[in-house]
Order: C-alpha cells, then structure tokens, then sequence
C-alpha cells in the first residue's frame, strides 16, 4: 500500500534543493522514498507540478478570521483596545470552533500544512471548543492554550486540555510571559509547561531584558518559540541562540502595525532559529506566499540580505526547528510525516521558470495550489463560508457593544 506522486520538480529544504522528473512515495503516512522509478498502488501524475514540504506557520491566532480586516487601519494599541479586550469579554466557545475552523482551512488552502495556533482560553470550554475547529480543519497544529489578560490560567484546565490532544494535534502552552506578567508568575508557567511536558509560545516586547531575567531563573531553554521582539537588543538575541530557543517573525503583520525594525537578519546572523507567522488576518493577508515575500522585502529594508532558499527553509524546516517540529516536519526526509503541497508548475504566473526556489518565493500564489497533503491524507476543501459569515456578522455587533 502507498502513494506516489510521480514525474514531479521536487523541491526539498534540508538543504535546499532542486530535482526535476522526481516521484515521491508516501507510506504509512510518512514519506518512505524519494528518487525516479519509485511504484506503489496508487499513482498521482505530477508532471508539470512542483512538489515541496508543506509551510510551516509558526504564529497565528486562527478564530480572528471572524474579524478579518478589522484592523487593517490601526496600530498595535489600537488593535489591542479595539478589537483584542472587548474580544476577550464576549468571545464564545462557539465562536472560536468555528473560527479555528474556518482559520485551519484558510492554512491548508495556501499550503500551510502545520501551523502554531496561539489561542484563547479563558476556560476549558474555550480550549475545546478550538481544538475541536482544529480537527475538523484537517491542519496539523500545536495547539497554544492561551492565558487571557483579565484572568490567570487556571492549571487544572490546562491539565484537563492535555488529554484533548493526540493525533494532528499537539498541545502547548501560551502564557503572556515575561514582557506582560510578574517574573513570579512567570515561573509558575514555565513549571506548568515543564511538568505536563509543553513547548511554551510566548510574545516577547523588546523593552527591558527579559531574557536575561529568564536565564537568570533557569526559565531560558530551547523548548520555548518567542514571537516577535523588534526591539530585542543584540546580546538579547543572543542569549536565545545559546539556549536553542526559536523564534517566529511575522514580517507584514510587524510592519504594518509598528512593531518596529524587520528581525529576520538580525534573528537569523545569530543563529537564532527563525520561522514566519501570519499573526492575525485583521490587518494582513493569510497565506504563506504573501508572507514569504514579505520576509523577503524586509531583508533589505533593514539593510541584510536573505535569499529566496533562505525564505523557503523559514517557512518550512527552520520554521519547524523553531516550533520543535524538526524531527516529524519540514522536509522530505525519509519517515517524516508526509505534508505535502503539489503546486502547478504551468500556471500563467510561474511559466518560464528559471530558478523554481525563487518561483515559489516571489511569484506563486494560492491559486496554484493543487493538492495539500497531511500525514498522507489529501485534504479536501470544506465549504465552511456560510457559518462563517454568520459568525463574524454576530461577533462584530458584539464587539461594537462591548
């Protein structure tokens, strides 16, 4: 039993490379050979197709698809008094099933196969009802159980919300950390993560030095993936290299609201594991490809250079080694799980390609996406559009009363 996906450009990350006339046998779910003349039962013709590891977004707050271009005017204080304060009085465990949902399908709609939702939970109810839209989405994710503003996380939800994980789904944990809590609450967090066993995904404001306040107190490791941090200082960033913590960037969302100077060369001069993140659909487009460009401009605006290769292993298996991902995504490798994205190659925008690495990078689109596979499963669009809209429409007279 097995698929191959025959005659494709195969494009692998690790290291960045280019095989024409390539097949790729998938088995079990995992990928099980990549080369020419590869047989299984069932055979998907990809000629003329590109075939690459799915994305990888490392930071999205998927349910905020129900106010998707809310905020595409403000600033980040803006965003946070208009839309994420009154959001956290009035959202409904109902609205973030549906939300996530419909936030899963815009991912594998692009090619994100795998995605880091860092949600909002301020009762268990809230976490179920989010990873409930994940399953149902078909995304594989790591699911963030969120700490409310107006509210501590309650641990005994926390531990309840782990039996919910399992399969495509993994759970971690979504503090507001260091830069918008006590240090003393902070600790009592991090011992949360570390004694149920959970990544920590974290905002991170580049005032002050937290993380030589988390090194201090033994809190600095590598199964932490911060998010942001413009204004980090150097030896900051430093200190996140030495610890094998990642990093997820989020180049359109950090420009248009203000976060400060573009990260990426400076993340990755240091070695820092760097992944990209959508952040939030109210200010800024959902896909990969956009993002990619975006990480791409950005390098030149802050003065650095990274190439079209570069950005590829961002969005795919150095975004997946900064959400401790490395191991089971991002790459071809041999007995990975099998996340794929079939794009077609002779499509009006990406015909005459020369260099197809940079193809993908700066032309492709989510138009040309074809087929999207997790664990080996083609995923299969869902129309969702209808409770979606009706969704948002409730949401937003909410909001307005909050």
């Amino acid at each position: 039993m097995g698929v191959v996906l025959r005659n494709a450009l195969v494009i692998d990350t690790d290291p960045v490379v280019i095989l024409p006339g390539t097949d790729v046998l998938v088995s079990d779910g995992r990928i099980a050979a990549v080369g020419q003349g590869l047989t299984a039962k069932t055979v998907i013709d990809c000629t003329d197709r590109i075939v690459l590891p799915g994305f990888v977004d490392t930071h999205r707050h998927l349910w905020q698809g129900l106010v998707r271009s809310f905020c595409a005017d403000m600033s980040l204080g803006e965003y946070l008094e208009h839309l994420l304060w009154p959001a956290q009085r009035v959202l409904t465990p109902d609205d973030l099933e549906i939300g996530t949902l419909a936030g899963g399908l815009e991912c594998l709609a692009s090619g994100i196969t795998t995605v880091l939702d860092y949600s909002f939970s301020p009762t268990f109810e809230h976490a179920e009802a989010a990873i409930s839209g994940l399953r149902t989405s078909g995304v594989r994710a790591l699911f963030g159980y969120g700490e409310p503003v107006e509210a501590p996380l309650v641990p005994d939800d926390v531990r309840r919300a782990v039996g919910l994980a399992g399969g495509t789904v993994e759970l971690a944990l979504a503090p507001l950390g260091p830069s918008f809590s006590d240090m003393a609450v902070v600790e009592e967090t991090w011992e949360l993560a570390r004694s149920l066993g959970l990544r920590v995904m974290v905002h991170i404001a580049g005032h002050e030095q937290p993380m030589s306040a988390l090194r201090e107190r033994g809190l600095l490791h590598s199964e932490i993936t911060f998010v942001h941090g413009n204004g980090l200082p150097d030896d900051e960033l430093k200190l996140v290299a030495e610890a094998g913590a990642g990093v997820s960037i989020a180049p359109a969302l950090e420009a248009r609201m203000g976060h400060g100077a573009p990260m990426v060369c400076r993340t990755r001069g240091f070695g820092v594991l760097t992944g990209l993140g959508t952040d939030t659909v109210t200010a800024v487009a959902g896909d990969m490809f956009s993002l990619m460009r975006a990480t791409l401009a950005s390098a030149f605006l802050s003065g650095g250079q990274v190439t079209p290769a570069d950005v590829l292993r961002m969005a795919t298996v150095e975004g997946a080694a900064a959400a401790g991902l490395a191991d089971r995504i991002g790459s071809l490798a041999v007995g990975k799980h099998a996340d794929l994205v079939v794009l077609r190659a002779n499509d009006i925008n990406l015909v005459g390609t020369h260099d197809p690495v940079a193809a993908v990078v700066t032309a492709a689109h989510p138009g040309n996406v074809e087929k999207v596979f997790v664990g080996g499963v083609e995923m299969r669009r869902q129309e969702v559009a209808g409770a979606v809209r009706d969704a948002a429409a409730s949401l937003a007279d909410r909001l307005r009363a909050a």
